[in-house]
């Protein structure tokens, strides 16, 4: 093993600085499954032993990992893989908060479901051919018990084969702990981007707004390890009293 990723390595293109090819050599490993969520990965001394390179690279390759949130360094306990949780969902990944700066985990209802097929846009973004079989859900999501966002998601079939209906309205977590933990896509990063918009009709109706509301629209697409696109998303955000904060989140 050690020899090959040496080999590897030695045949990198030319002006490519070695530590981002050992970062690409760890996300592979991520990728297979090789090191797991909530998995610590091998010590600084031991990915320098086996990859054949000063230790100052490997550390600049985890630095790397470590600012995207695909890694998690613990105080006196090593590197580890990052997991999926209410936390991690709520401080990565949910950029709404009511104005005052209050931020609590949306309540998260379902209300349709159904396979069909990609048109024009979520075939681009998803880097899938049109017409290529997808899942399509839409969620109605609630703070304090107020309608606030309408949620419509497409995920592609082959990634998610026998994701059902009811498995997605009974997972005991969140979305993203159901892609990893049932089907080893770790969402890792996510691409935003907003715009102002007016509620459509249905999006009004299943808030229980005034169609022709302005609102604030984004559209979101999430990736797994090597920018693999896995979840694309429309988002309607009723911002009457809430706020979106930040930009891209890792």
């Amino acid at each position: 093993m050690a020899a090959r990723l040496v080999e590897a390595l030695s045949a990198a293109p030319s002006g490519v600085p070695i530590y981002k090819e050992i970062r690409r050599a760890m996300l592979s490993r991520l990728e297979q499954g090789a090191w797991a969520p909530g998995m610590a990965i091998p010590s600084e001394t031991r990915l320098k032993e086996e990859f054949g390179v000063a230790i100052g690279t490997i550390r600049k390759a985890v630095d790397e990992l470590v600012a995207e949130n695909i890694l998690i360094r613990q105080q006196g306990r090593g590197t580890f893989v990052a997991t999926h949780n209410r936390d991690r969902l709520l401080f990565h990944f949910f950029n709404i908060e009511r104005q005052d700066g209050y931020k609590e985990y949306p309540d998260v209802r379902m209300l349709d479901f159904e396979r069909g097929r990609a048109d024009t846009r979520s075939a681009a973004k998803l880097k899938l051919r049109e017409g290529e079989r997808v899942l399509r859900f839409r969620n109605v999501l609630s703070l304090e018990g107020k309608k606030l966002m309408l949620d419509d998601i497409v995920l592609p079939e082959r990634m998610f084969p026998k994701l059902t209906e009811k498995r997605l309205r009974e997972r005991p977590s969140t979305l993203y702990n159901l892609y990893q933990d049932e089907f080893g896509l770790s969402v890792v990063r996510t691409e935003q981007r907003l715009r102002a918009a007016l509620a459509p009709r249905e999006t009004a109706r299943a808030l229980g707004l005034e169609q022709g509301l302005p609102m604030l629209e984004i559209h979101r697409v999430a990736y797994a390890y090597n920018d693999l696109p896995v979840e694309f998303r429309v988002s309607h955000v009723d911002t009457a009293n809430h706020d979106y904060v930040g930009g891209t989140r890792r």
